[in-house]
């Protein structure tokens, strides 16, 4: 797919052009499932922008095929040269309005409107022509789609108490068998690593704070979608469930979780379809590496929706804030510069990035795992065979994870079962943190050697095989 195709879908879904693009990460809990998607890795190419050849090309694409929006305001993700006095002078030029910085290094990144009275195809021409303007790119939207969901795991109901690391957790979250097959326990004990030291980033919905299993290890984090300090997802709901009913109900036949009764009256309907992806990402992160410090990070709302300028918030806040690692559970399929942009800035300041490979069943590059220096993670069974939903080669992904009837922390002090690349991710994520973290000792650019030194599944597909958290933690005691 090349780069002025991707443009060109971009722009056209930015101006309310029906495009049938491949959507973002993945449905879970109450009868969503959860998606995330990348696929590729080192041998991943990029393509360079000529920036007046392209926008001449997509003004020409929107002309043809699209009636101007003039109903909704156009969002752009703008890069000045001038800063923010160039961007609000360019704003009384043109008419657009500057929502916010971005956050990056330089100061130069910025999300602004154009009013839905404005044409936006003259918009879009008059601010591209403006002294100091780098880069004009539509923000795009992301959304959810379901993804595989099987049988309810029998480990799932096994609530018997266990200590872990402080806390205490249901056994079927310890004792569940991809867990067991990537050889958690055994590394911690043999290696003494608990992650501690490090920190994850996970871009998500936001994670419940009062999570008893996640709350003693959360940092600070943001919202994004709120512009709040915090980064909980329970703000996107205005009840609180009915603590004393329990009894354990799978809520529907597509459903990808199990969850306590209470939580369905509170979660019952579209707005709340990927309520709790965050907590059960960060669940993930936290039953490999139990002593990592979680960042939420919140740049999606409770329905999946979220905003690539969001997104690139929170890659910047996650460098600037101390964050080690950054997992994110979702993908786009059209290519973002400025998402490349943000990669590469965190790459430089020796931030690991790992990201799924999607949910969509195809051989296909999606973003941000299509990235150079972003490892990203496919899906396999706790069998080592290629799940259904994952995404895989185009080229080869970096590593599989276990992703199917994976049991993990729910808000409100649950549990719930996913399926999805979403939940293949933090494995990995979970297990660059232990190589950083104390006793793992691995330099940054170590991590993706240990990584790859994985279980070869003889699926040249499947990249470097199914993560093994021994040999990657103890690759880095070679060096």
């Amino acid at each position: 797919m090349s780069y002025q195709r991707n443009q060109n879908e971009l722009l056209l879904r930015g101006y309310g052009c029906k495009w049938n693009a491949r959507t973002f990460y993945s449905k879970l809990a109450l009868g969503y499932r959860v998606k995330k998607g990348k696929t590729m890795f080192d041998t991943k190419s990029h393509m360079s922008s000529r920036r007046v050849g392209v926008v001449a090309s997509l003004l020409l694409l929107l002309v043809v095929v699209c009636a101007p929006a003039a109903q909704a305001q156009t969002r752009l993700i703008v890069r000045d040269s001038l800063g923010l006095p160039g961007i609000n002078l360019t704003c009384l030029l043109t008419g657009c309005k500057v929502v916010t910085g971005l956050g990056d290094p330089n100061g130069q990144l910025f999300l602004v409107t154009l009013p839905s009275i404005l044409n936006p195809i003259t918009g879009l021409l008059r601010l591209n022509l403006q002294t100091g303007i780098l880069s004009v790119e539509v923000d795009q939207t992301v959304n959810t789609q379901p993804t595989y969901a099987a049988a309810d795991p029998s480990y799932l109901t096994d609530e018997t108490p266990t200590s872990y690391y402080g806390t205490t957790v249901w056994h079927g979250y310890l004792a569940q068998p991809g867990n067991q097959l990537v050889r958690t326990a055994q590394t911690q004990s043999t290696f003494n690593v608990t992650g501690a030291g490090a920190t994850v980033a996970v871009i998500d919905t936001g994670v419940d704070p009062s999570n008893p299993v996640l709350k003693n290890v959360l940092v600070n984090g943001y919202d994004f979608t709120r512009n709040i300090s915090g980064g909980s997802e329970t703000n996107d709901v205005n009840v609180t469930p009915n603590l004393n009913a329990a009894q354990t109900a799978t809520l529907n036949q597509r459903t990808v979780a199990v969850l306590d009764q209470r939580t369905v009256a509170v979660l019952d309907g579209g707005p709340y379809t990927d309520f709790g992806h965050g907590t059960m990402t960060a669940g993930i992160v936290h039953l490999v590496a139990p002593q990592a410090k979680i960042m939420p990070l919140k740049a999606f709302s409770a329905n999946g929706t979220g905003y690539d300028s969001d997104i690139l918030r929170a890659i910047y806040y996650a460098v600037g804030h101390g964050a080690n690692v950054m997992n994110m559970s979702f993908d786009y399929s059209s290519y973002s510069p400025e998402l490349a942009t943000a990669i590469k800035y965190a790459n430089k300041n020796g931030v690991l990035s790992v990201a799924s490979a999607g949910n969509d069943g195809q051989y296909t590059v999606v973003y941000p795992g299509g990235l150079p220096g972003v490892i990203d993670v496919a899906s396999t069974s706790d069998n080592d065979v290629q799940s259904s939903f994952t995404n895989y080669g185009a080229p080869p992904v970096w590593i599989t994870a276990p992703g199917e009837s994976i049991v993990t922390t729910y808000p409100w002090g649950t549990y719930a079962a996913g399926w999805g690349t979403s939940f293949s991710t933090p494995f990995v994520a979970g297990t660059a943190a232990l190589m950083l973290g104390k006793n793992g000792n691995c330099p940054n650019w170590v991590v993706p050697i240990g990584l790859a030194n994985a279980h070869y599944l003889g699926n040249q597909n499947l990249g470097f095989g199914r993560l093994d958290t021994f040999q990657a933690v103890q690759t880095c005691q070679l060096f």
